[in-house]
């Protein structure tokens, strides 16, 4: 009897010692604190900043090579004394090198220029052989009636509008319309140029984009937003261009500049 008593006793004894510990336990938790856990989360927020220095370091690098490219590019083709300002050939040259990279043009030995910086009396439309350095073609080209007289100096992406649309434009299909032979262009630059297909926004020729009315009139005619170029010209360049080119409109607008889709990407 003294026995099981005994026995009885150590049961309770250990009972009320693991209840002690398992309320002191709750009451006071082991907080553990992961020191190796800590050093891995260092490296790799460390690691995370090196790759982000590095990444910024090497689109430095790639805009200042896209640069050195473009003036290289312009002063060989003396592209100056045909009137294209370098403003305009490094920003189209720099458009031109992001969408060709994301593989965007299908056509990418051509590189065509509207600079609307220019009087719309100058010959301010530029076809660019990039590959063999040439410019194949140089002309008339007129901007949208709202958008200026002699210059060009308001744009819109907006319907109905009836100005130009500033920005990047690839070359799509060729149709026969009311001005004959015409291309649709596709606007990339978003906010500034992708309404073009609903607002049938094209390149084609037009009677009123010549010498003559210049002469006639003192001024070049406008469209309702397209780039029209002479009627002559049309059966020329647009076979050139046609099929997935790169077409830029150029002014040097404040907002487009520094706001560009493309030019900012």
């Amino acid at each position: 009897m003294k026995a099981i008593t005994l026995l009885a006793i150590k049961f309770l004894l250990s009972a009320v010692l693991l209840f002690g510990a398992a309320r002191l336990v709750k009451a006071n938790p082991v907080v553990y604190h992961p020191a190796v856990s800590t050093v891995s989360t260092h490296n790799v927020a460390a690691t995370k900043a090196t790759k982000a220095v590095s990444a910024r370091a090497a689109k430095l690098a790639e805009m200042r090579m896209i640069v050195a490219t473009a003036s290289s590019i312009y002063d060989e083709m003396d592209l100056e004394d045909s009137g294209l300002s370098r403003k305009a050939f490094q920003y189209a040259w720099t458009g031109y090198y992001k969408l060709r990279k994301k593989g965007v043009l299908h056509r990418t030995g051509i590189l065509s220029i509207c600079d609307f910086s220019q009087s719309s009396a100058n010959q301010r439309m530029y076809v660019i052989d990039v590959r063999n350095r040439r410019l194949l073609y140089r002309t008339y080209v007129a901007h949208g009636i709202n958008s200026g007289e002699e210059f060009a100096n308001s744009f819109s992406n907006r319907a109905e509008s009836c100005k130009s649309s500033l920005g990047f434009y690839v070359t799509t299909r060729t149709y026969t319309g009311m001005n004959g032979l015409s291309l649709r262009i596709e606007g990339v630059d978003k906010g500034f140029n992708d309404n073009a297909g609903k607002r049938a926004i094209v390149i084609h020729g037009a009677s009123y984009v010549s010498q003559r009315i210049l002469h006639k009139y003192g001024v070049m005619g406008t469209t309702f937003g397209c780039p029209a170029i002479p009627t002559e010209m049309s059966s020329q360049i647009i076979p050139v261009v046609k099929n997935g080119s790169c077409f830029f409109i150029y002014y040097p607008s404040k907002k487009y500049l520094s706001q560009s889709p493309v030019l900012n990407s």
